[in-house]
């Protein structure tokens, strides 16, 4: 049976134009965080620093935990505890039903897409309404987010404008990122003023003054937590950070990662909810502290949802997002999803392994580490992977033999290039490209070089 993985990946990569726009678009921001953080003399400092930081929380997570309850409770908010996505729908929904909110507005966040929170209160008549344009145009069209930072990565202006014609009455053909823009912000608008509820995720929630932090780009978030009177926040547990010192550190290293920008346009601290409005904050687990328990693994839990492992990834910008079955897409994704998700061992083995989502991650989490210590821990002994890694490990070890395999590699590689059923690469060619085989080894070529000198 063909597995998720594999049926995601073959789609994008069936449309060579849509891979290259794709490929192009996320490593522009690779190349804007390397333009922004090469600005900050600290830079390396600050990745040191942040590291600690998170380092610290987790290894104090239970009293973070606490100690923000209290304050939080302290300045109105009602803390709730969610202990999986179940809990997390239930606590929402029966807030919003209780009181009768059938309309909410809500901004980007990645734990309520992890929790399936949009179809279950869909499920129960409430319209909930993506405020983010991103979210608005994969929402629009029935899909999943494909980029952690900027969801609608994978779609063109001309996807978007045929979207936009159908469900906002634009020009058919619109294809200018302003007027379209403009366009979405005049149906946002009415959403907004109609809203009974808002639903927020949380950046970084701080421990010693119960404050939540929320940063967006647009501005939506700001505007939905100022107009309906309830706000619900969702929360995972990993986002504590001991004290309101700690946030510049991650706020500098945030937005300069995920997009190359100084800093976000909007940041907005909430402490406690506006005169006679509601704040609930509702505190997920979700297998994050299965996590934290795993040595190995629980650094994971430092992510800051930049998605600047994803700009960087030769995986991920070539599959795109939705060659992911979870809702977290590329390294970081592939790290938390054996964890968090059944199945989801399968995505540690669709990595390279070359390290560039380490060298970028702002925390410093060691993602193509992690990537080979699920391999281990995941990989069945007698699995066709399993053999075949020992095997190459054999010959690798006997230089004689490693010679003459190449030889024969070499001899049969144009075959394996080919797309045929006979062929034993065919299901690896399936979503996959071999390229030209580059010729003599090197031996071959240092031997050549040595006897023309």
């Amino acid at each position: 049976m063909t597995n998720p993985v594999e049926l995601g990946a073959r789609s994008e990569l069936g449309d060579p134009e849509r891979l290259a726009r794709h490929d192009a678009a996320v490593f522009d921001l690779r190349t804007r965080r390397d333009a922004a953080a090469a600005e900050v003399p600290d830079w390396e400092a600050l990745r040191e620093r942040a590291a600690a930081i998170k380092a610290h929380s987790l290894d104090h997570l239970d009293v973070y935990l606490e100690e923000f309850e209290t304050q939080a409770a302290r300045a109105g908010a009602v803390v709730h505890w969610a202990g999986d996505a179940t809990a997390l729908q239930r606590i929402v929904g029966n807030l919003l039903e209780e009181r009768g909110v059938q309309r909410v507005v809500k901004s980007k966040s990645m734990l309520t897409e992890e929790c399936g929170l949009n179809p279950h209160l869909e499920a129960r008549g409430i319209q909930v309404v993506d405020t983010d344009l991103g979210e608005r145009i994969v929402q629009l069209r029935h899909e999943p987010p494909s980029h952690i930072i900027v969801p609608a990565i994978h779609r063109s202006r001309q996807e978007i404008g045929e979207l936009f014609h159908r469900h906002m009455g634009t020009p058919r053909g619109e294809t200018d990122p302003e007027r379209l823009t403009r366009a979405a912000r005049r149906d946002l608008r009415s959403r907004f003023l109609a809203a009974q509820a808002t639903i927020t995720g949380v950046n970084f929630a701080v421990a010693a003054s119960g404050s939540i932090v929320v940063v967006t780009n647009e501005g939506n978030a700001d505007l939905g937590m100022s107009l309906p009177r309830l706000h619900v926040a969702c929360v995972g547990i990993e986002k504590l950070i001991p004290c309101m010192e700690d946030l510049p550190v991650f706020l500098r290293l945030l937005a300069r990662s995920a997009t190359g920008q100084p800093i976000s346009a909007y940041t907005s601290v909430v402490t406690g909810p506006r005169p006679g409005a509601e704040l609930h904050i509702v505190l997920v687990d979700n297998g994050r502290a299965g996590l934290l328990a795993q040595e190995s693994h629980r650094s994971a839990l430092a992510c800051i949802r930049c998605g600047a492992c994803l700009n960087t990834c030769p995986v991920y910008r070539r599959s795109g997002g939705h060659a992911y079955p979870g809702p977290i897409p590329g390294p970081i994704g592939s790290v938390l999803a054996p964890a968090m998700q059944a199945g989801g061992a399968a995505l540690a083995h669709a990595s390279s392994l070359c390290g560039s989502c380490t060298a970028v991650c702002p925390v410093r989490i060691d993602l193509h580490g992690q990537l080979l210590a699920w391999r281990r821990e995941t990989l069945r002994p007698w699995s066709s992977a399993s053999i075949a890694s020992r095997l190459a490990a054999w010959v690798m070890a006997r230089p004689g033999w490693f010679r003459f395999s190449g030889r024969i590699a070499r001899g049969i590689w144009p075959v394996l290039r080919r797309r045929f059923p006979g062929n034993p690469a065919h299901g690896w060619l399936r979503t996959r490209d071999l390229p030209p085989h580059p010729g003599p080894s090197f031996a071959t070529r240092w031997r050549r070089e040595r006897e023309n000198t």
